[in-house]
């Protein structure tokens, strides 16, 4: 009787781990989808709204960019990337910009339409339909200085071209001293123009190293159209 008993006990873990073994397993949870929420950019002031504000209504096509510093004096802050600017009648393409701060995209639009779009008709005989460019925000200095250029802050955009709605293209340095005088005429008076809507123009009468855009940059200081 005693031998029965030790071996029934000695057969209990057995029995149990093949119980474990056997034992039928529940159906698996689905894992839980967690979904994570999209930051969404915020206008970094009140003046960034209020400069929204105006893209929006004057039906600017645009993406706001969220604040970012990059250091050693460089940011994209109230920023936006342009997808077209507006003539008085459709839309205008804008080539290779990237960031711009909202106060250049309001300077920029002013002057396409009213500066360079008018121009180009009443000079040139036909409307404006791209503006080509050379880029707006470099974290780098100005040529030759320790000082950082505007476009290390978004504040500044270069121009090289224009496409007209007849097909024609007008460069900044193939044209700038064209023998043609209406080129010429086009390409001074949108100068003129960008002088009187944004703080700094430089041109190929600057120097050499704008021989191919026309500079343009927003801001504070002593303005300079050159």
């Amino acid at each position: 009787m005693a031998k029965r008993i030790l071996l029934a006990w000695a057969m209990l873990p057995v029995i149990v781990l093949a119980g474990c073994v056997d034992a039928p397993r529940g159906p698996r949870r689905p894992a839980r989808m967690v979904s994570r929420p999209v930051v969404q950019p915020v206008p970094s002031s009140a003046a960034t709204r209020a400069c929204l504000v105006s893209l929006r209504q004057n039906a600017i096509g645009y993406v706001p960019v969220p604040d970012q510093y990059y250091g050693a004096g460089c940011s994209t802050l109230g920023s936006v990337r342009l997808a077209y600017l507006r003539s008085d009648s459709t839309q205008l393409a804008l080539a290779n910009a990237g960031p711009v701060t909202c106060q250049l995209a309001n300077a920029l639009q002013g002057w396409a339409r009213f500066g360079v779009d008018r121009a180009a008709q009443q000079i040139l005989g036909s409307p404006l339909v791209k503006i080509d460019t050379m880029g707006s925000y470099n974290c780098r200095n100005v040529a030759g200085t320790a000082r950082r250029s505007a476009h290390a802050t978004a504040n500044a955009i270069d121009i090289s071209g224009f496409l007209l709605a007849d097909g024609r293209r007008v460069t900044v340095l193939r044209d700038w001293n064209d023998e043609d005088p209406q080129i010429r005429a086009f390409l001074r008076a949108i100068h003129t123009s960008a002088c009187k809507r944004f703080n700094t123009v430089l041109s190929p009468d600057y120097n050499a190293a704008h021989r191919d855009h026309l500079h343009l940059e927003v801001g504070s200081g002593r303005p300079l159209c050159g």
